[in-house]
């Protein structure tokens, strides 16, 4: 495709009271007399990189696909992935070694970090920089967040939580270096203002919401004003972009009056929470899109339960707590149930990669122009042991990945192999990360979208 026109920047905003919109790439912002796959607006050098954890392991039996080296066939957990599985590549017997001794603390900490954690309960602690931190540092700096940090788990606890270890390993996927954890948020609406602007402490917050009906509603002169410099393709674009602002913003505000309306007191929740952990879980996946779409970050970790959660899922039929029952004893009972979490797990993080790929942008989607890393650090969580990971990478990384592949190690591998190669996919370059021992072979390739 030719386009012969002068090019909008690819950093434009729509801008409000107290709101800062960004667009998503348009055909306006490619160079004049330039093709939209080489412009360097394309969205092949917009470089995005994300990573869903999952805790305590999971069912490895029902994850691992039954054949080698393709995804013709899929295991049980995976099955929600089918419509997908051209985009995804099951990667097993991946280790951290530096996570023993086998803990849970150790599990999350060293999951981004391939690193030791240092077993105190103080504020001593030390780990080491982790590789979405790494990333950060080169492909963040142009956006509007480096990067963005998100769980489902309203709980800032501090002191011991696992085996001796500081609760800050448990807390944290996301280390910008050995001694500082970054926090990461679990309540959607203030992703959604750091996503799209507000600022201001929760009682600065609390006034600005008074004072406007939605983000949108601030930004609606910008709007037209665009619309007017845009050609048909453009304005659907942008259209179809600001009705799922809207709707993410009308989802959270039917969230903070179902919370508001309800008489039972709920301390761990605070308002603006979805009641059900799938719609919660669903909004926290689609701030993602958005914050891909729009540019805003480039690089994302998700933590999609907590390292002991006890959690339970009614939804599914399970109402045992997680954590107690990974620690299953080999009760074919209890591991079934804990395989039902695994896949539900599983089926949340499906919708979002569908999400991606059905949304457009520039020569293929969303999808095609992300990398995401999705497994946990456990691997057999009734042993604790850090051997034969549950991991998987979905994406298009702009057409040099080729799905539909299960690569399989014969000998444990270290997981930091995978992510010294995600670094380099997304043009990251250093010569080796944590324990790293080379690259995944064979992982990408050149191929048309």
């Amino acid at each position: 495709m030719i386009v012969m026109k002068k090019a909008m920047p690819r950093r434009t905003f729509l801008r409000g009271l107290g709101t800062t919109l960004a667009l998503p790439l348009l055909d306006a912002m490619v160079p004049s007399m330039t093709s939209l796959a080489a412009t360097p607006a394309a969205p092949a050098h917009l470089r995005r990189l994300g990573f869903v954890y999952i805790p305590m392991g999971c069912d490895i039996a029902r994850w691992t696909p039954p054949r080698a080296q393709t995804l013709d066939e899929m295991s049980m957990i995976l099955s929600p992935l089918e419509s997908v599985k051209q985009h995804l590549t099951v990667i097993t017997n991946l280790e951290l070694r530096n996570a023993y001794p086998g803990t849970h603390a150790t599990s999350n900490a060293s999951f981004l970090s391939a690193a030791t954690a240092k077993l105190t309960e103080s504020t001593d602690y030390h780990l080491g920089t982790t590789v979405d931190q790494i990333a950060a540092q080169q492909i963040g700096q142009g956006t509007q967040l480096p990067s963005l940090e998100m769980s489902m788990d309203l709980l800032s606890t501090v002191g011991q939580c696992d085996n001796g270890y500081a609760c800050v390993y448990q807390n944290n996927l996301s280390w910008s270096s050995p001694t500082t954890p970054l926090p990461s948020e679990a309540h959607p609406r203030i992703i959604f203002e750091r996503l799209f602007g507000e600022g201001g402490n929760a009682a600065d917050r609390r006034a600005a919401l008074k004072k406007r009906a939605s983000l949108l509603d601030s930004v609606t002169e910008e709007v037209a004003r665009l619309k007017n410099q845009l050609g048909p393709a453009d304005r659907a674009k942008v259209g179809q972009y600001l009705e799922t602002v809207r709707e993410v913003e009308r989802r959270i505000q039917k969230a903070e009056n179902d919370v508001k309306d309800n008489a039972l007191p709920d301390l761990d929740r605070p308002t603006g929470v979805p009641v059900s952990y799938a719609d919660h879980a669903r909004l926290m996946f689609d701030l993602q899109v958005l914050a891909i779409q729009g540019d805003v970050t480039r690089v994302i970790t998700f933590q999609l339960a907590r390292e002991t959660s006890a959690r339970t899922y009614p939804e599914i039929g399970v109402p045992d707590p997680h954590h107690p029952l990974t620690h299953h004893g080999n009760d074919p009972d209890k591991v079934a149930r804990m395989a039902k979490i695994n896949r539900f797990h599983v089926s949340l993080f499906a919708e979002f990669l569908a999400k991606l790929k059905a949304t457009p942008e520039g020569n293929g989607s969303l999808l095609d122009h992300s990398l995401y890393l999705y497994g946990s650090g456990m691997g057999n969580p009734n042993v604790h042991d850090h051997t034969n990971l549950p991991i998987l990478v979905a994406g298009g990384a702009a057409g040099k990945m080729r799905g539909g592949r299960h690569i399989r190690y014969e000998k444990p591998t270290p997981l930091a192999n995978l992510h010294l190669t995600l670094l380099d996919k997304v043009g990251v370059r250093v010569d080796s990360f944590a324990d790293s021992q080379g690259k995944v072979e064979g992982l990408f390739e050149p191929v048309s979208i």
